[in-house]
């Protein structure tokens, strides 16, 4: 039942907004990875799956950068999901871009590691590079935290590798 309403809401946020028109491109990511990689028990350390949409039309450059807004969702293989939307910046270096960003969401533990709130955030720095027209290939490492505002704080750190395509 959960992942059929994380689809659902994937739907609506995609479809429901103008990325889709003619006139915009739309970067639509799917990620694999692992969660709570740094687990020392072991037993919170699982498998996740993702989905990120950014839309270019919305990129602004900035004295600090050029940034966007992100929205995503991920699944673990114990059921917990993460629905979040925030900001990312990008910072080119040759053919490598660097892309940290912040984003707050909703967290639910299913039958994984309860994190101590329904609120959480996640900090990502990324690194891709381009490897054909349109299509990038990522490595990226995230915290997510509730920052003390829930009954406890154990946090997860999380790694994966991104495959990004410009429609």
């Amino acid at each position: 039942m959960k992942l059929k309403s994380v689809i659902a809401v994937l739907v609506i946020l995609f479809t429901s907004s103008p990325v889709f028109s003619e006139q915009s491109d739309v970067d639509i990511s799917f990620y694999t990875g692992t969660f709570d990689v740094i687990d020392k028990e072991g037993d919170d350390q699982t498998n996740l799956i993702g989905i990120e949409h950014k839309n270019p039309n919305l990129f602004r450059d900035t004295v600090f950068g050029k940034f966007k807004p992100i929205t995503g969702a991920f699944i673990t293989g114990d059921s917990s999901i993460y629905l979040y939307t925030g900001i990312e910046g990008q910072y080119q270096m040759g053919p490598l871009k660097i892309l940290p960003s912040f984003t707050p969401g909703y967290y639910e533990k299913g039958d994984g590691k309860d994190l101590g709130s329904v609120l959480e955030f996640k900090s990502e720095i990324k690194v891709g590079l381009d490897i054909f027209e349109n299509s990038k290939l990522s490595y990226s490492y995230s915290h997510i935290s509730n920052n003390d505002w829930g009954d406890t704080n154990p946090g997860t750190d999380n790694q994966q590798i991104t495959f990004s395509k410009n429609f």
